[in-house]
């Protein structure tokens, strides 16, 4: 077989580093950005951050430098156009150079932490430095367990008891077990059963029961013997509570023989009752949401702006990049060479992250103009198709930018993925948002009437009268979606 030489052409896609990085920035939440951006700072000694805001200045370093898209706007018109005006800025500003390179904060200053006199004169402490740590119900019982006074093995089986204690209130673990673990033959089970009563009546009322009939037998036990229906709710919660968690209100007047306004009373007082009493003690840390975009709306036109405090600035640092020389191919100036351009990158990947993310929202508040102006009911069918199409990008692009993503908007803040819905099909030939139904199902089933609540066969009924084509399988899905109980769970007396 002869050897030969042949030329083809052809085309193929690479993923080049620079490309894998802008992606990877793409589907970043605003978190996981800020973190990446930290890491970039410490690891590239060309990247540094923009502390203030000035004039309109050239990125050093770059000869087209990337700028920040700011502001987009949605003007409502007859063929319900969008006019987007994007505004580039570059923010530049010089950070004090003061401190030695590669020297920490500490090598020249002392550190100084303000005191809560100073804090009071000056008000410019960190307000999360003053949070303290939240108390756990664990912590709270234990409290209270230091200020009773037991005895020494008491006091052991109380602590074991505690520790079985979850953040509901309830005790999980078993009275047998820690009687075996004490190793104590003197020891009965009926005395841990009282250490038990004696935790039973700790704060919050509820703590230490070992299921829910339990739970609210332990706070009505301890209400005042006055309390009206108390003795009654007493007897239900002890002999019927089967039939008051199926609220078979029928079976409850003919088994207790009382009428439908003692009833009333009774489940009115059970209601007043906490059936997780751990939830009134264990605080958990707020997690808050930072949003990429701001909807609002100014002179009846809808404008979408990026979050600035959340875009980070950053500039390549300019006496590094003076210290490059062309023809120099020393281990120095390669290491600068190589980092500029990484710098460059980044900069460039921040800046065509934020286009992206503005260009998308914007597209998706021209769609759901109808949700911003009229609510839930009004959201429109959306799918990531549609936006890709309207953008020519791809869906995978789509996908990563409405993923961790959040608006800010009028009416709340919401993810991006919150605006795509599927649709169903109406008598009209149009289409619903299945957000639409669910908030028609929302809004049917908080205006019935209690003693006489809507099934999911009713509302599909309601919903066809209205022109939706919905089956009754489906309502039972958006309802169970929105974590609404069936109709027999949701009866009441009025």
């Amino acid at each position: 077989m002869k050897q030969t030489l042949q030329l083809r052409l052809g085309q193929h896609l690479t993923m080049t580093p620079q490309l894998q990085q802008a992606i990877r920035l793409l589907q970043l939440s605003t978190l996981d950005l800020s973190q990446e951006v930290q890491e970039a700072l410490e690891t590239n000694p060309l990247l540094e951050a923009i502390e203030e805001y000035s004039g309109s200045s050239e990125l050093n370093g770059s000869d087209h430098q990337p700028k920040e898209l700011t502001e987009a706007s949605t003007e409502a018109g007859p063929d319900n156009d969008i006019n987007n005006e994007r505004e580039i800025k570059t923010d530049a500003a010089s950070i004090s150079d003061e401190l030695p390179v590669d020297s920490e904060w500490t090598d020249v200053y002392d550190s100084y932490v303000p005191s809560s006199s100073s804090a009071a004169e000056g008000g410019d402490t960190e307000f999360l430095l003053q949070q303290g740590a939240s108390e756990s119900l664990h912590d709270h019982l234990l409290w209270q367990l230091n200020l009773t006074p037991l005895s020494a093995l008491d006091n052991a089986i109380a602590t074991a008891i505690i520790d079985g204690i979850n953040d509901d209130g309830y005790f999980t673990g078993n009275l047998e077990d820690i009687l075996r673990s004490l190793q104590n033959d003197e020891i009965s089970l009926d005395e841990v059963k009282a250490v038990l009563h004696r935790i039973q009546a700790f704060d919050p009322p509820g703590v230490g029961a070992q299921d829910p009939q339990d739970c609210l037998l332990i706070q009505l036990y301890q209400l005042p013997e006055e309390t009206p229906f108390r003795k009654a709710a007493i007897q239900l919660c002890k002999h019927h509570f089967k039939l008051l968690a199926s609220q078979d209100q029928a079976q409850i007047i003919r088994r207790m023989k009382i009428d439908e306004q003692t009833l009333c009373g009774i489940t009115q007082l059970i209601r007043s009752l906490h059936p997780r009493p751990g939830a009134l003690i264990v605080e958990s840390n707020s997690q808050y949401v930072v949003p990429e975009v701001f909807v609002t709306k100014r002179n009846g036109r809808w404008h979408v702006e990026l979050n600035r405090e959340a875009t980070p600035k950053l500039k390549v640092n300019s006496e590094y990049a003076n210290l490059i020389r062309r023809a120099d191919q020393s281990e120095d100036n390669t290491f600068l060479k190589n980092h500029l351009q990484e710098a460059r990158w980044f900069i460039k990947s921040l800046m065509s992250r934020n286009e992206t993310i503005l260009r998308v929202a914007t597209k998706i508040v021209e769609y759901q103009r109808g949700f911003f102006e009229h609510g839930d009911e009004a959201m429109k069918p959306l799918v990531l198709r549609d936006i890709a199409e309207s953008l020519e990008m791809h869906e995978s692009t789509i996908s990563r930018v409405t993923t961790q993503k959040y608006m800010h908007t009028p009416r709340g803040t919401y993810e991006f993925k919150y605006f795509f819905s599927s649709h169903v099909s109406t008598s009209a030939g149009g289409e619903c948002s299945s957000t639409a139904i669910r908030a028609l199902i929302k809004k049917l089933i908080a205006a019935e009437k209690p003693n006489k609540p809507l099934s999911d066969n009713k509302i599909a009924t309601i919903l066809s009268e209205q022109g939706i084509k919905v089956a009754r399988r489906t309502v039972a899905k958006y309802r169970e979606s929105m974590s609404i109980p069936p109709s027999n769970e949701r009866k009441r007396l009025l």
